[in-house]
């Protein structure tokens, strides 16, 4: 579960201050998907980040219950100079979970082949990709923060991402940022959205998603 405690979240801007959040207090309860649905600029990332914790809010807090991913994807953090493989067995050292399942796991699933135990500084942008993606995936989070979960890879790496993504959420919760209304209703049962500082649930992602469509003055999906 996660509980956004009167959180209230603002930047400065030329024009004036761009309000994200104001005086919010809301559940995303655990074991759901919803899917967190917004115009462009309405502060989706600002908000996933400040639930991860690289972000704090101007007044109030996030309250985590169980344990919350990185954004799942995130290639940032990889060190350079260690192979793929030193990463994986790094961070499941941070994670608390088992070094070597970890490994087979991401050997099998980000299929970088012998570029696994080469130095993440030769790795294309997607085979960065494809090892963060494999990471995220392979430890075991209540709670998983997604964004543009199945933009890696191929058509065939996509659809891998995504079953694998749907396998991890049968026992997890996540929230999901997506440009897809059609992902979304595949992925998400719940909806969340981000409209003029005002965050709204909804327990029917199709209601959201009418919803959304409706603030947009729009009738199909994105």
């Amino acid at each position: 579960m996660i509980h956004l405690n009167n959180i209230t979240k603002s930047f400065r801007t030329p024009s004036g201050p761009k309000v994200i959040l104001h005086e919010t207090d809301l559940v995303f309860p655990g074991g759901v998907s919803v899917g967190l649905i917004g115009r462009n600029g309405a502060g989706k990332s600002t908000l996933m980040e400040m639930i991860g914790g690289t972000m704090k809010p101007d007044t109030g807090s996030v309250d985590v219950t169980g344990t919350v991913s990185w954004p799942v994807g995130f290639k940032g953090s990889f060190h350079k100079e260690l192979t793929g493989a030193q990463n994986v067995r790094f961070i499941a050292r941070v994670y608390g979970v088992d070094t070597d399942s970890l490994l087979d796991y991401v050997k099998d699933f980000a299929e970088l082949g012998s570029h696994l135990y080469m130095p993440v500084r030769s790795y294309s942008s997607g085979m960065r990709s494809r090892l963060a993606f494999g990471v995220s995936i392979g430890i075991p989070f209540d709670t998983y923060l997604v964004d543009e979960v199945t933009s890696v890879g191929d058509a065939a790496f996509k659809r891998k991402s995504r079953l694998a993504f749907m396998e991890r959420v049968k026992h997890s919760g996540a929230i999901v940022v997506t440009h897809s209304m059609a992902q979304l209703r595949k992925m998400c049962k719940a909806g969340a959205i981000l409209e003029a500082g005002t965050l709204t649930y909804y327990d029917d992602i199709n209601e959201a998603i009418a919803v959304h469509h409706e603030n947009m003055g729009t009738d199909e999906d994105e």
